[in-house]
């Protein structure tokens, strides 16, 4: 049958038309990047043109929170759309199958993530960094969750070194390191050399390149690329190139770190975490490169954020663990708390969003928001049809300058470091220490808009609202086998 012209026309205008209101969605997860890390947030020494850039080109996100203070819950909640009151990975924790790199504890088959129901939706999804929710032959494998190609580290063991013996290959394993370096050693004596803790390959490079390979070759079809990249998780493994750009002065005063709080050594801690930071920014920049290449940078969402604040401290004072020196940085901008914590430095970090011409160039929002969000968000702009039983908020009208309010308040049900609870309705914070101990903490109270450094606990003369606050937890909270909670649990 021959159709006219014109309905052909009609019907192209049509179909473009609603291809062109399906953007293509890029997340780029950094990992232990502290929230006053990035030039756009305030860091006068690490140099970050590429993000900052990318600030400038979107929105800021000035309350933004993490779905957990450490790796692998971050990543449940924030694939899920599961808060940790609710989400099935509450800590870290390892499968237990006995190999040296073992994979964390997986998400089950029940389980439905953001990249299935883009999948449903038409999208091809494809994952490039730390995986952190199960090993390949379980449940969790990305390739059983929704992506169809992935390629890093499966294990955050593995994750401990970026000149790893292997990186994950879908589900399989290439081998990129003849001499992989272990990701923890010390050098309590002697000269410590960067080029000691080096091998072949730099293992972020080989991650962009997938990464990469993955626009390329599906740059005609709506995708979801997801990057969960390593930097600048310790250990402290970065390009000299980058080392190189950052004064020497930085380090003559307080010496190498000889991995005495853990990881490997480094003969300039401060100008390599610099570095670790730089090259970060570096990707994010090849990423923004490769999408305007392909003529895909105006139909394309691109989300800038973390897993969680910037690593704690150690045994010994002079250094964070790693290596890190927080302080020199001011790496939280102020903020209490470090990885770890739900704490303000622990939980709330970066978030930048660019989606030119549906986003205002260099704007900036204080809507209180968390990963949990991010799932019902892409949805809707996905047009795709979303889990009822998600805990976030659309965040569509923050991104557009409208008037957004959250659905519920914001909940964290952290099971490591002896057990953390909080509780945002903002500006209300409710935070409940050593909740798994023996001698719990009792809920501390915390106004962020007039204290955002949690410096004044107005638990006492502000009763009602604690209790208020510890209901919406106690209501909004499932058990869980694997994570109880005595002071919550029947």
């Amino acid at each position: 049958m021959n159709f006219p012209s014109f309905l052909i026309l009609e019907f192209l205008i049509s179909n473009l038309g609603f291809a062109a209101q399906r953007p293509n969605i890029v997340f780029i997860l950094a990992d232990d990047l502290g929230y006053g890390e990035l030039g756009c947030y305030g860091q006068k020494k690490i140099k970050t043109p590429n993000i900052d850039r990318l600030a400038s080109e979107g929105i800021k996100f000035t309350h933004h929170y993490t779905g957990a203070p450490v790796c692998a819950p971050a990543r449940c909640v924030l694939l899920t759309g599961r808060h940790l009151g609710h989400a099935e990975i509450r800590s870290n924790g390892d499968s237990k199958n006995g190999r040296k790199f073992p994979g964390q504890w997986p998400i089950t088959a029940d389980a439905v993530t953001l990249a299935e129901t883009l999948q449903k939706g038409g999208y091809v999804s494809g994952g490039f960094g730390k995986w952190g929710l199960g090993p390949t032959d379980t449940s969790g494998s990305p390739i059983k969750q929704g992506f169809e190609r992935f390629y890093g580290y499966n294990c955050q063991r593995n994750a401990h070194s970026f000149f790893p013996p292997f990186l994950d290959d879908d589900e399989k394993i290439e081998t990129i390191n003849e001499n992989p370096i272990p990701g923890h050693s010390r050098k309590p004596n002697g000269a410590v050399k960067a080029d000691d803790y080096r091998d072949q390959t730099y293992a972020p490079d080989r991650i962009l390149e997938e990464a990469l390979e993955f626009l390329d070759e599906n740059q005609k079809k709506p995708f979801f690329l997801y990057l969960p990249f390593v930097e600048p998780h310790v250990s402290m493994h970065p390009p000299q190139e980058w080392i190189n750009r950052y004064p020497k002065e930085w380090d003559e005063q307080k010496g190498p770190y000889r991995g005495q709080n853990g990881y490997i050594p480094h003969p300039r801690p401060r100008a390599g975490y610099a570095a670790m930071i730089s090259d970060l920014d570096e990707h994010v920049g090849s990423i923004l490169d490769r999408l305007k290449k392909l003529g895909l940078e105006k139909n394309t969402i691109v989300v800038f954020t973390s897993d969680n604040g910037t690593t704690h401290p150690g045994q010994d004072p002079k250094f964070h663990i790693g290596g890190v020196d927080a302080a020199f940085f001011n790496s939280t901008a102020g903020l209490r708390g470090w990885k770890g914590s739900v704490n303000e430095g622990g939980i709330r970090v970066p978030a930048i969003v660019r989606w030119p011409g549906k986003i205002e160039a260099g704007s900036s929002t204080s809507a209180p928001s968390y990963f949990p969000d991010w799932f019902p968000t892409f949805c809707a702009l996905a047009k795709t049809e979303a889990p009822a039983d998600l805990d976030g908020t659309d965040l569509t009208p923050a991104l557009t300058k409208g008037d957004f309010k959250r659905s519920k308040p914001m909940i964290w049900e952290f099971h490591g470091y002896g057990g953390h609870l909080a509780v945002i309705d903002f500006p209300w914070k409710a935070v409940r220490q050593k909740a798994k101990s023996k001698k719990p903490g009792p809920w501390e109270l915390y106004n962020l808009q007039n204290d955002p450094a949690e410096a004044k606990n107005l638990a006492k003369t502000e009763a009602e609202i604690v209790t208020r606050l510890e209901n919406t937890f106690k209501n909004d909270r499932s058990p869980s086998e694997r994570n109880k909670l005595p002071l919550y649990d029947e």
